[in-house]
């Protein structure tokens, strides 16, 4: 147990202000949970524990979420304390458009304001779909209440016809099938009615289990509680682990602040490499470090990802297996086992004991999913950052994930300016375009996008696929789904939108990619590129009112996390408690 010389009594429980005092304020507070069927029995002197819940009819990967609420609840009562349910937006990454992470600012700001305007102690945090474990961790750190999180886990394997599918990655594989002719309208369908079976978040190592390894890694959940299956029935008893462990958390008064240190995120960030983790873990975890203070670059990460072996073959970069078969190999605290030796193993975590406790009795019961340091997937991590004079503040790729002839490549430049012009452009059979081709998409990132949306991943021309082409050199200064795989390079910074170098690149211009040296140029002389840069005209912003006309005066760019410039701890701690009057 973690051991508190101030640990909390129940007269300096955070709820106490709202419900101890003798004053007509809290009558009013008393009065109004009598209203709701409780007796001061239920509630006073015990943590109040508020639960998060990102459960709604059409986010899929949330689905089982009413139920495990539930769990939860039973777990805090367990443990001698008052659960309290609350609905937070659910930032589903399937139907919200034009991105799920245009609103990762929204409930991030919603978890914060919610936990600290309640009488809440504590926090069980219960999410998963892509942008919703970046956004509550976000607002759980700026509130700085102990949390706990919760991840939703991931869905069964996909199947049809006897083949094992992988969200996303196995979607783009055959609709390329497909688009080339050569599978029927029937096995189309039953690739969509197999892919997806159960409750859950993708089951590659996509954004969503990318992120909650992260989170898991950097301590902020019950030891390896992100591996677990979303149906599995040790996903119920976890989650009611949670509920125990938060009101222990609150009398330990084991707040964020002492968990999210600069070594917590480096121990994630390492983790992250290890797992083959999705590109979009750049943006999410620079912007999570730094409302801990956590001063995250993506020099930092890149110097991470060189030396830091891809052990876990999970699809995308992993060619065999899913994450219920990574469950099954020993999950995530085996995969910290094998490489426990590069991580801050003294890092405290949720539970009270340090990440090294944790890991005590982790064994790996299939090292051809979990493989040893000896026999990596790929010898360096998941990522690599590149920069250059098409990427001066940075751009992404993910090497393990596309054809290594395209690690060194030049070609010639095919560029548009937006997603309709490009998808109407591919789909023609007479597109003038070779394997050679570099295709460029602009005014896809934050505000050009707007929000950042998932277009990097830029289809294949129909010409090419016709002719058994499945990969080609392809940039953008969009984000692409975690489940994505190819030659794609990604978050180029600054965007074309506010000028940045992608915005002067025109169609013919030669392309340099030198993965090996971490370099991405265009081959235009600095004069010519001045005369462009005088030429270029702003465009209009793409909002004059509502939640985007805030988005666009406040968010950062790829390489700053994309979180907002007042949100930062670098703009100074959050008000303190709020007045009770």
């Amino acid at each position: 147990m973690f051991d508190n010389p101030s640990k909390k009594s129940p007269d300096t429980l955070r709820s106490a202000r709202w419900f101890a005092p003798d004053d007509l304020r809290s009558f009013g507070h008393r009065s109004r949970m009598m209203q709701l069927g409780l007796a001061e029995e239920d509630f006073m002197g015990k943590p109040i524990i508020g639960v998060l819940n990102t459960w709604s009819e059409i986010n899929s990967c949330h689905s089982h979420f009413r139920e495990r609420a539930q769990d939860v609840k039973r777990g805090v009562a367990q443990a001698g304390g008052f659960a309290v349910e609350l609905p937070s937006l659910s930032v589903d990454e399937s139907f919200t458009k034009p991105t799920s992470m245009l609103y990762r600012n929204m409930l991030a700001m919603e978890a914060e304001e919610m936990i600290r305007s309640h009488p809440f102690d504590g926090v069980v945090l219960m999410g998963g779909c892509d942008k919703t474990t970046p956004a509550l961790v976000m607002g759980a750190i700026s509130a700085n209440v102990p949390f706990i999180y919760l991840p939703a886990g991931p869905m069964l394997r996909g199947n049809y016809a006897g083949r094992i599918l992988g969200s996303g990655s196995d979607a783009w594989k055959y609709w390329d099938e497909r688009r080339a002719g050569n599978i029927t309208d029937e096995e189309w369908l039953g690739v969509q009615g197999g892919i997806a079976r159960s409750a859950g978040t993708c089951m590659t190592m996509g954004t969503a289990s990318t992120m909650t390894a992260i989170t898991d890694a950097m301590g902020l959940t019950l030891p390896g509680a992100s591996s677990i299956p979303a149906v599995d029935s040790g996903h119920q008893r976890m989650s009611a682990a949670c509920g125990r462990r938060i009101v222990e958390m609150v009398w330990e008064d084991l707040t964020p602040e002492k968990i999210v240190t600069s070594a917590a995120v480096r121990n994630a960030a390492i983790v992250a490499m290890a797992t083959g983790c999705s590109t979009n873990a750049v943006v999410h975890l620079i912007a999570m470090a730094r409302r801990a203070g956590v001063d995250l670059t993506l020099d930092d990460l890149d110097a991470l990802g060189s030396d830091t072996p891809l052990i876990a073959n999970v699809r995308p970069s992993g060619k065999d297996y899913l994450m219920e078969d990574f469950f099954y190999a020993g999950g995530l605290r085996a995969l910290m086992k094998q490489i426990e030796a590069r991580l801050d193993t003294s890092a405290l975590t949720v539970t009270g004991k340090t990440l090294g406790a944790n890991l005590e009795g982790a064994q790996v019961y299939n090292d051809d999913v979990i493989r040893p340091l000896s026999n990596p997937v790929y010898r360096e991590g998941s990522l690599a950052v590149l920069r250059g004079n098409l990427a001066p503040s940075g751009a992404i790729i993910k090497p393990a994930a596309c054809d290594p002839k395209y690690w060194t490549h030049e070609g010639p430049a095919l560029v548009f300016d937006s997603y309709p012009e490009m998808k109407k452009a591919v789909d023609d059979e007479t597109l003038d375009v070779t394997p050679d081709t570099v295709m460029v998409l602009r005014n896809a990132g934050p505000l050009g996008g707007p929000g950042f949306p998932e277009w990097g991943m830029l289809p294949i021309p129909k010409a090419l696929i016709k002719q058994g082409h499945r990969d080609m050199l392809r940039i953008s200064d969009a984000r692409m789904s975690g489940t994505s795989y190819g030659a794609c390079v990604l978050h180029v910074a600054p965007e074309s939108f506010i000028g940045g170098p992608l915005a002067l690149l025109r169609t013919g211009d030669i392309v340099r990619l030198d993965l090996p040296n971490r370099r991405l140029d265009m081959l235009v002389d600095e004069a010519e590129l001045e005369r462009r840069r005088a030429a270029w005209q702003a465009p209009e912003p793409r909002y004059e009112r509502g939640w985007g006309y805030l988005f666009q005066r406040h968010v950062g760019q790829a390489d700053e996390g994309c979180d907002f410039d007042f949100l930062t701890r670098a703009q100074g701690r959050a008000a303190g408690e709020p007045s009770i009057y």
